[in-house]
């Protein structure tokens, strides 16, 4: 077990489960259930609504102690529409990595952690070790929040928590939230030649999507800045989909667009779309009513990533630093789950395998020398926490 690289069948494992966000993730779920259970580790389970999707959370060490979590989602992204130059669900062992959908975001790191179990079950430990499992992250952290919840029902309150999303190995110490919005437009349809007469939904949308860009050069050019980001280093929006109108001689009765926000930790997503909706209710809707009272807009919301930042000389970087070799951190514009566990009072910090250049690819890929800085950093991680022997 000491070998470098000795969690690849454990990865292996991992890969053969489809668990793209569409699917169940029980299969999965279940087998690190069994697999821990075989060792006298007892897991807990969070099911969704509909019972086929679940979040498992185990406490490897002393219960009655606060311990470290390690962090992860089961689900994956799609694989259609990529040129994929094998099976993605067969994990694919080359010379200096592994191919396999979800290797890299971010099945990898939760195979090398489970491969840890048998270590964590046979030394004593002053600290307990938490293995964390989420579902539907790629579709908006839909999963982790219940599995909070849980554990706050449960009075578990971890002292610390490392994602282990892709960083190469290195510390990210923020990131930004993440919300999503549909916005769906109705107008009345008449015929083209007799435009004024009815309320054109998909001219209604473009203005709303015009302030939107207002309200994002105001952002680009006057901020708030954050330096410590990768660039864009400020609140972006933008919209993404748009679709409207049935043909062009009928004025459009529909018109729906989704838009995207991701935001600086600090502030708060909901001002902005609140700015964009104040001028709609104020400037197009009243317009479009006069015409047809029923016209107007319908705003839905999308749940996303928490934003996160974690001071530099905070406890849980200190740590992360000692396991890691390195002494600095960075800050990412993708989301996380890691400003869900701040939010539920948990230092946080992100440290995983891989690179977030290779996630949602096709031949999505993780080196092995990244296997073997995990395995290294876990095994630190392992003297750390162990009560000498």
């Amino acid at each position: 077990m000491t070998d470098p690289l000795f969690s690849i069948p454990m990865i292996e494992r991992f890969i053969g489960f489809d668990t793209i966000s569409r699917n169940s993730n029980l299969p999965l779920i279940h087998f690190v259930r069994d697999y821990l259970s075989d060792l006298g580790i007892e897991s807990i389970l969070t099911h969704d609504e509909t019972g086929e999707k679940a979040n498992l959370f185990a406490t490897l060490g002393p219960k009655d102690k606060p311990g470290i979590v390690l962090s992860g989602h089961t689900d994956v992204v799609p694989c259609e529409d990529q040129n994929w130059t094998s099976d993605p669900f067969t994990l694919a062992k080359l010379d200096d990595r592994v191919v396999g959908r979800g290797v890299c975001d971010m099945k990898g790191f939760l195979a090398i952690a489970t491969a840890f179990a048998p270590v964590f079950a046979e030394l004593k430990l002053h600290t307990p070790i938490h293995l964390a499992m989420s579902f539907d992250e790629e579709v908006g952290c839909l999963g982790v929040p219940l599995l909070l919840e849980d554990l706050k029902k449960r009075s578990i309150a971890p002292l610390a928590c490392i994602v282990g999303e892709p960083s190469g190995m290195g510390l990210i110490r923020a990131n930004k939230g993440k919300i999503g919005g549909h916005i769906t437009v109705t107008g009345l349809p008449v015929h083209s030649g007799l435009s004024h007469l009815g309320v054109n939904a998909v001219e209604a949308a473009a203005e709303a999507i015009a302030k939107m860009k207002q309200i994002q050069r105001r952002h680009r050019d006057d901020g708030p800045h954050n330096s410590a980001f990768e660039e864009p280093a400020y609140t972006t929006i933008q919209t993404c989909m748009v679709q409207g109108g049935t043909a062009v001689n009928i004025v459009a009765a529909q018109c729906s667009f989704d838009f995207d926000i991701r935001y600086l930790p600090g502030e708060n997503p909901m001002d902005y779309v609140n700015e964009c909706r104040t001028y709609v209710e104020k400037h197009i809707e009243p317009e479009m009513k006069i015409t047809d009272p029923n016209a107007g807009f319908k705003w839905e919301f999308v749940p996303g990533c928490l934003a996160f930042n974690t001071p530099e000389d905070s406890e849980v970087m200190e740590m992360a630093k000692v396991l890691s070799g390195h002494n600095s951190s960075t800050c990412v514009g993708f989301g996380t789950e890691a400003g869900h566990f701040q939010d539920a009072g948990i230092p946080t910090i992100i440290c995983g395998p891989g690179s977030i250049d290779q996630a949602h690819k096709a031949d999505e890929f993780l080196m092995h020398d990244q296997i073997v800085k995990c395995e290294k950093f876990l095994w630190k991680l392992v003297d750390r926490i162990s009560v000498p022997k």
